[in-house]
């Protein structure tokens, strides 16, 4: 990973990182947020498994320069050691996302699944 990007600290720190990285095409700062072997729920129906598949998947996403706009980040919930946490933001009018992320050993925090969008 790149040692210039900041490093989330907090589960929710990801969203935010996300949705900063997003807005500015920059797809490398997006897999900078998911351990090596992550499973991203996208594109609609298919499973992006490891780096190169979620690169590939936000490539495409960011080929046509949306904007994403931010939601209602949930609270996270943390399992009793407080090594993974369920993140989630809720999207106006358009359901919402959950996530799971792992601490890593220097302390930071990656998503090792990502749902990014249901109940839509």
């Amino acid at each position: 990973m790149d040692q210039e990007r900041q490093r989330a600290f907090e589960p929710e720190d990801l969203s935010r990182f996300f949705l900063e990285r997003a807005n500015a095409g920059d797809v490398e700062g997006l897999v900078a947020l998911y351990e090596s072997g992550a499973v991203l729920a996208f594109p609609p129906g298919r499973l992006s498994v490891g780096s190169d598949a979620i690169r590939e998947a936000y490539e495409k996403l960011l080929a046509g320069k949306p904007t994403f706009s931010a939601g209602e980040l949930q609270p996270a919930i943390r399992n009793q050691t407080g090594d993974l946490a369920l993140t989630s933001t809720r999207l106006a009018g358009r359901g919402a996302t959950a996530e799971v992320a792992r601490r890593q050993p220097d302390g930071s925090w990656l998503w090792i699944i990502d749902q990014p969008a249901f109940l839509g």
